[in-house]
């Protein structure tokens, strides 16, 4: 049988009706701002997100680098989270791409970063300090959803000591599902928060390719130069931004489904000894196991039929891909196998 992909949401194949969007998509040369399909979504994603402009990426990574660059000068710093994306997990781009250098911070467990420790981390304005520019966060991490009164604390008091605002959102859309209510009203709510915002396209809502970098039309102006400096200026762009609009208008709603499924997969796997299981939020679910479990378990488990990652721990990923029933075929294997 079909092995279960649990790696990541990113292993999501386009639908029939997004490849049909995408081949039907009006097309120009986006360089020269002439793809009225990608106009169409940056437009849309802007407005969405309370913003005045946006810019269509190719990756989540780029357009964060995008973000922190065009907020930042060479030899500035910027606040982030110890484990937070665009410090551990984008190849140190910031640092080596954009001379920025990163103040790392611990995290707690729903990924906020105490205002206390960042208070203590601006430096003072003075020739032998980096000045600190920026305080960049990330909705969800880890699959937990950063609160919303946090968010609005953590960036009012960033604002009052003159730091700009950065929200690595790549899941934003996960985070405003899980808020309850109207989706796109949870998303503008945590969206107005921040100077920038970079969401992702290529992950839960399922398209192939693609991120948007959402702020104020001048702050979009310096990025649009620098993703043209990083090799991201893209032509006839707009067979993508078609299955970006098209997730847009039908996988926003549906990520109800993969934060169930997860909730599924983690319910199963409770009791089983040596399993520890952290309740997900969203549709990512950590797994610790006893030392004598972890040996060679995501090899055991591909064998079985089930992808999953195990850097630190056991991760898996819901995704529209994977269906109720899969997670019922998944947990016959993981108890079998755990």
């Amino acid at each position: 049988m079909k092995p279960i992909d649990l790696r990541s949401d990113t292993v999501t194949q386009p639908t029939a009706a997004m490849r049909a969007a995408m081949a039907a998509a009006e097309v120009g040369d986006d360089v020269f701002h002439d793809d009225p399909s990608v106009n169409a979504l940056q437009d849309r994603i802007a407005a969405m997100l309370g913003k005045e402009a946006a810019l269509f990426v190719p990756t989540g990574t780029q357009s964060n680098l995008c973000g922190l660059m065009a907020h930042c000068e060479r030899g500035e710093e910027y606040i982030v989270g110890q484990m937070a994306h665009t410090y551990r997990w984008e190849g140190g781009g910031a640092a080596v791409l954009g001379s920025i250098q990163p103040q790392p911070l611990l995290q707690q467990a729903d990924g906020a970063i105490p205002i206390a420790d960042i208070a203590a981390a601006i430096k003072p304005d003075d020739a032998h300090f980096a000045r600190t520019r920026l305080l960049a966060l990330e909705n969800t991490w880890g699959g937990q959803v950063l609160p919303l009164d946090y968010i609005a604390q953590a960036t009012a008091f960033a604002r009052s000591k003159g730091l700009a605002t950065h929200l690595d959102g790549a899941r934003l859309f996960n985070a405003a599902v899980a808020g309850g209510g109207d989706p796109q009203a949870q998303a503008l709510a945590i969206a107005q928060h921040f100077d920038s915002v970079s969401v992702c396209f290529s992950k839960g809502l399922g398209a192939p390719v693609g991120s948007a970098l959402v702020g104020s039309r001048a702050l979009i102006a310096r990025a649009h130069r620098i993703r043209k400096m990083l090799g991201g200026g893209m032509r006839q762009a707009g067979v993508l931004a078609a299955a970006a609009t098209y997730a847009l208008d039908h996988h926003i709603e549906r990520l109800a489904d993969d934060h169930a499924n997860a909730r599924a997969l983690a319910e199963g796997l409770q009791g089983l000894p040596g399993v520890t299981v952290t309740p997900p939020q969203t549709n990512i679910l950590f797994v610790d196991l006893a030392p004598e479990k972890a040996v060679g378990v995501v090899d055991r488990l591909r064998a079985a039929g089930v992808l999953c990652t195990g850097l630190y721990k056991l991760r898996f990923v819901t995704h529209l891909d994977v269906s109720a029933d899969d997670i019922a075929r998944a947990l016959l294997i993981l108890r079998q196998h755990l």
